[in-house]
């Protein structure tokens, strides 16, 4: 069996969650042991989405004006919107790859070290929370505040789809409606707010290529 090594990254452009989440599935189900992965780059209208465990008592005042998706993701609620990236990893968890097989948990973390290294390059310091997937910052007048989100979905035969989210230039209000990923309180920021000047279109090349390789990577 031969198939490309690596994820083909591929630009939707703007696209609405609902067609976007159909596709997954769709690509999915449709998939064979020798179908490429790929990386999917989108921008969302505003949009809030809930994980399959998610408590709608954590939409609160404010968010009956922005639509809300249930998902079969992972996670909680969580928002999508304009200045954002959002990468969806369409992924056979199963397949050899350069690095070998992945395992559910060494797929998060390569996902989140992707993220921690492109904020790197923008002199930012990203870290992990234990038992909170996303990326916080590290450290300054933010310290502790999410930037980026995870959620996946894991499939019986280890094919992956939803992703990750990373806010470059939003409208952060949205999330003040929200308890985002479940946690009263908890600051939301984007790359703008903690001193980083990005286009959402570099991010967004950056970022995908920095997944490509860290999954990939033996590390």
């Amino acid at each position: 069996m031969t198939f490309p090594t690596f994820p083909e990254i591929k630009h939707l452009g703007k696209a609405d969650y609902d067609s976007t989440f159909a596709a997954m599935r769709a690509f999915t189900d449709a998939r064979t042991p020798d179908t490429r992965d790929e990386l999917w780059i989108v921008e969302h209208p505003p949009v809030y989405t809930l994980g399959l465990g998610a408590d709608r008592g954590h939409l609160l005042a404010g968010a009956s004006e922005i639509p809300v998706v249930q998902t079969d993701r992972g996670g909680e609620v969580t928002y999508h919107g304009p200045g954002q990236v959002v990468i969806y990893l369409l992924m056979d968890l199963r397949r050899n790859k350069p690095g070998g097989k992945l395992y559910a948990r060494q797929f998060v973390h390569k996902i989140e070290q992707a993220i921690i290294n492109v904020l790197q390059a923008y002199n930012l310091v990203g870290e992990r929370v234990e038992g909170a997937p996303g990326i916080y910052m590290a450290g300054g007048d933010h310290k502790g505040a999410k930037i980026a989100a995870l959620g996946l979905k894991v499939r019986g035969n280890g094919c992956t789809y939803h992703g990750l989210s990373l806010n470059v230039a939003m409208d952060l209000a949205p999330f003040s409606w929200i308890n985002p990923c479940g946690y009263a309180g908890l600051e939301t920021v984007d790359m703008r707010t903690v001193g980083a000047q990005a286009m959402l279109s570099d991010v967004q090349q950056q970022l995908a290529e920095e997944l490509v390789r860290v999954l990939a990577a033996n590390e």
